[in-house]
């Protein structure tokens, strides 16, 4: 959420900033019209007070003298005067009520040196790491060399469950668990991130906390209870909470946080896209990477936490190249992302596969984290980070893809082999 009182003093520029990120800034006006409104409400509710203050002395004065009729009389204008003053105390809780509202539909203001633009075709590459291999034979999508192997099977999983889900068998199955392994090995071993494993089922001030709600609300599964319990879409929303109405010592930061958990999404609004295969899933797996740190480190810990994701594929030797999201193609919560994009043979393109982003303090306030320095200074806000390191699904995909043989099989990437019992190739 963004700091009410920096939107209240420097109202243009916040506008001018949501509208390079194709935001209605419209909600902006009735800002506007509600801190009027507090405004003339508190200054009335001051003139109140002081009459207030003033007959409650003149009261004092006329008891002393004896008058009581007209102590009584100017009492029964103090009355007056109370009630009134809870009225425009209500009402500047309104307004401020409402103001607040609308801050938690606003998205975070991106960083200055974000690529100004209104889509995807403003965002920048920055480097593209590793050559795609020449195949010697027709490529194959992951769909027909997973099931040709038998270690995937989406018509059991449809009849199961129904469509955007994915049953991994064999050697599948230990292929996507030693990935998982793989990556938490590697980012808490040789990046210094502590494992967490968190709940899969979060309430809703989580979720308001990491920015899923109010905005988010239809992309959710959530529980039928009377607990208000929804499925976590990613680890960032429990991993990121964990610290939430909480004040931390600056000797404790940056803290690293590296959490597998499966995720959960309706995909709402995306039916037609990604049909075939794992590309886009109601039920995926992740091992997720979160930072929280104090706001002068932010922007190199965005850095380093990029690097952590990148280097998994490094190890794997799978191409990627690594872009920067212009402000019409950022997240809701985002003042700055690194999008990283694996190479997919079948589709002779890119595709995402971890999404990297500073939020600055747009998720501290939400979720009300700050710390303190030393000496007692006044808490102030963490900054919150947070990418996947990688997306598990799309990890296993790419390396069906890049490692098919000409005779089906799939060659295990080294790296990886130690995590597969020392299995080099999946054969049929």
């Amino acid at each position: 959420m963004l700091d009410i009182n920096f939107v209240r003093e420097n109202l243009e520029d916040v506008r001018a900033a949501l509208g390079t990120r194709n935001f209605p800034v419209d909600s902006l006006d009735r800002f506007s019209e509600l801190d009027a409104e507090r405004r003339a409400v508190i200054g009335e509710a001051d003139a109140v007070n002081q009459k207030r203050n003033a007959a409650s002395k003149e009261i004092g004065d006329l008891m002393k003298s004896g008058d009581r009729e007209a102590a009584d009389k100017l009492k029964a204008e103090v009355a007056q005067l109370k009630e009134r003053q809870a009225e425009l105390e209500k009402r500047r809780d309104d307004a401020v009520s409402a103001m607040n509202d609308l801050l938690a539909g606003l998205p975070n203001l991106p960083a200055s040196d974000v690529p100004v633009g209104a889509d995807e075709s403003a965002n920048l590459e920055i480097r593209r790491i590793g050559t795609p291999r020449e195949f010697d034979f027709e490529v194959r999508d992951h769909v027909d060399i997973g099931t040709d192997l038998g270690i995937l099977d989406l018509e059991r999983a449809s009849k199961i469950a129904g469509s955007r889900f994915a049953i991994l068998n064999g050697k599948g199955a230990r292929l996507e668990r030693a990935l998982v392994n793989f990556m938490l090995a590697v980012h808490t071993e040789q990046h210094g991130y502590t494992e967490t494993l968190p709940p899969f089922l979060v309430n809703r001030k989580s979720l308001f906390g990491t920015n899923q709600l109010p905005k988010f609300e239809e992309d959710l599964f959530h529980t039928t209870d009377e607990r208000g319990f929804a499925l976590i879409p990613t680890a960032e929303v429990p991993v990121t909470n964990y610290h939430a109405d909480e004040i931390l010592d600056v000797s404790e930061l940056p803290k690293y946080y590296t959490a597998y958990t499966p995720c959960f999404r309706s995909e709402a609004g995306s039916y037609g896209r990604d049909t075939r295969g794992l590309i886009r899933q109601h039920q995926f797996e992740k091992v997720e990477l979160v930072k929280i740190c104090t706001p002068e480190t932010s922007e190199e810990e965005h850095e380093k936490l990029t690097a952590n994701a990148e280097k998994i594929l490094q190890l794997l030797e799978l191409p990627y190249r690594t872009i920067v999201l212009s402000t019409g193609d950022m997240g809701f919560g985002a003042r700055k992302t690194y999008d990283i994009e694996v190479w997919v043979p079948s589709q002779n393109t890119y595709r995402e596969i971890s999404s990297c982003s500073n939020c600055g303090d747009f998720q501290a306030r939400r979720m009300n984290t700050r710390f303190r320095r030393a000496g007692g200074a006044k808490p102030e806000y963490v900054h919150t980070l947070n990418g996947s390191g990688l997306a598990v699904g799309r990890t296993w995909i790419a390396i069906l893809e890049n490692y098919q043989e000409a005779d089906g099989s799939v060659t295990i990437p080294e790296a990886l082999r130690s995590f597969m019992n020392g299995l080099t190739k999946i054969e049929k």
